[in-house]
C-alpha cells in the first residue's frame, strides 16, 4: 500500500473512532481480497477506504466498482466463518471516500453503500 493510503486509512480510523465505533481489525486480507477497516457500532461494519486528490479521474467513492464490492462481500464471508461471533451481529459495508484538494481534506462517509444479497 502507497503512504496515500496509509494516510487515508489513518484518518479513516479516526474519524470512526470519533464517531463512537471500536476498531475490531484493519487489513484483513485472504485470498478474495482485502477489507481495509473492520469496526463495531454495535453491529459488524466493514469500511472500504479509498483516498483521491480532488480533480484526479473520478471521486474517491466512484472508486469502489462492483468488482471491488465483491471481493470484500467474500471476504467478508470468509472472515464471519473464521469467526462466527461476527455472524451474530448486524453486518453493514461502508464507504469512507477521502478527498484532498492541497491541504484540505474532505471525508464523506456512505454507510450501508452496498449490501450483500
Amino acid at each position: 500500500m502507497n503512504q496515500g493510503g496509509k494516510n487515508g486509512e489513518r484518518r479513516a480510523v479516526k474519524f470512526l473512532l470519533s464517531h463512537g465505533h471500536s476498531i475490531v481489525e484493519r487489513n484483513f486480507s485472504c485470498r478474495y481480497g482485502e477489507i481495509d477497516i473492520i469496526s463495531f457500532d454495535g453491529g459488524v461494519v466493514f469500511s472500504e477506504v479509498k483516498m483521491r486528490s480532488v480533480g484526479s479521474y473520478g471521486g474517491a467513492s466512484e472508486a469502489v466498482t462492483k468488482t471491488k464490492q465483491r471481493k470484500i462481500l467474500k471476504t467478508a464471508r470468509l472472515l464471519i466463518q473464521q469467526k462466527p461471533e461476527y455472524g451474530l451481529y448486524d453486518c453493514r459495508f461502508d464507504v469512507i471516500a477521502i478527498e484532498r484538494e492541497n491541504r484540505d481534506i474532505r471525508i464523506t462517509w456512505i454507510k450501508s453503500a452496498f449490501v450483500d444479497s
